[in-house]
């Protein structure tokens, strides 16, 4: 990793704002500032760890681990591109650091050959957010480390990929709190006749309110815990996606 004294705009240096000069116009400088403070963990490195390492690394987080302590088949030198070829039983994380590293020298990425299972809790807690996909880690595992990182306040996001194209994510965002802009609406004046020019005026207000809002994110353990016996629950399941048992590893219930 590369470090910068910072002197270039906003406290970023002038190599970074160089770097990720598109992305700080798309979504703002201090957005591009959070995500430099960032550090995630990436349990799993197939074919879609793999993109997202990619996607990450290259939008500027500060710190990016792999974890994995399987080895590379033959599978993953066709579908995982960080992989170089000759690399057939090598631990896959440590197979994919080179090229991981090389993509963007100013985000910190490791290597971590164990796994996920012997981890001890406090290894979670130092990352800001954790990628835990079910094909990568057992049910009950996924479980304990979404309530370890719910409870300190770090992000879940258990993603999955199945059958090409189809694939499911869940997200666990703890407890967020967020601004959102609305439009007021205008107060009409007693008398003043009701038609389709007053109801115009109602939406059309150039004035603005922000309501501040907080969402708090359902857990696995609870995700998973959903009886689907019930008359009620039975109800839920036209509305349900069917990416929620995959999630499960079970059948579409009768």
């Amino acid at each position: 990793m590369v470090e910068k004294e910072e002197g270039g705009p906003g406290g970023i240096s002038e190599e970074e704002a160089a770097q990720y000069d598109r992305q700080i116009r798309l979504w703002g400088l201090e957005a591009q500032k959070r995500l430099r403070a960032s550090r995630v963990l990436l349990v799993g490195m197939k074919g879609l760890g793999a993109e997202v390492a990619k996607n990450l690394i290259l939008a500027g987080v500060k710190g990016l681990t792999m974890l994995d302590h399987q080895q590379v088949s033959a599978e993953d030198t066709r579908a995982q591109f960080l992989i170089p070829a000759g690399s057939l039983g090598r631990n896959r994380a440590e197979a994919s650091l080179e090229r991981a590293q090389n993509l963007n020298p100013m985000v910190d990425v490791k290597a971590d050959a164990e796994s996920v299972e012997s981890k001890p809790e406090e290894f979670f807690t130092q990352f800001d957010a954790v990628r835990l996909p079910k094909p990568a880690a057992p049910r009950d595992v996924m479980v304990k480390v979404d309530q370890i990182c719910h409870k300190k306040q770090r992000q879940v996001f258990s993603p999955a990929t199945f059958f090409g194209y189809h694939g499911y994510m869940f997200a666990d965002l703890g407890e967020h709190e967020f601004v959102e802009e609305k439009t007021k609406v205008a107060k009409v004046s007693p008398g003043v006749e009701d038609g389709p020019d007053t109801k115009k005026a109602k939406l059309d207000s150039s004035e603005t309110t922000m309501v501040k809002k907080r969402v708090v994110f359902c857990q696995l353990k609870e995700a998973l815990a959903v009886n689907w016996s019930g008359e009620k629950a039975k109800a839920a399941l036209k509305r349900t996606t069917p990416d929620y048992f995959l999630l499960q590893g079970n059948s579409l219930p009768p």
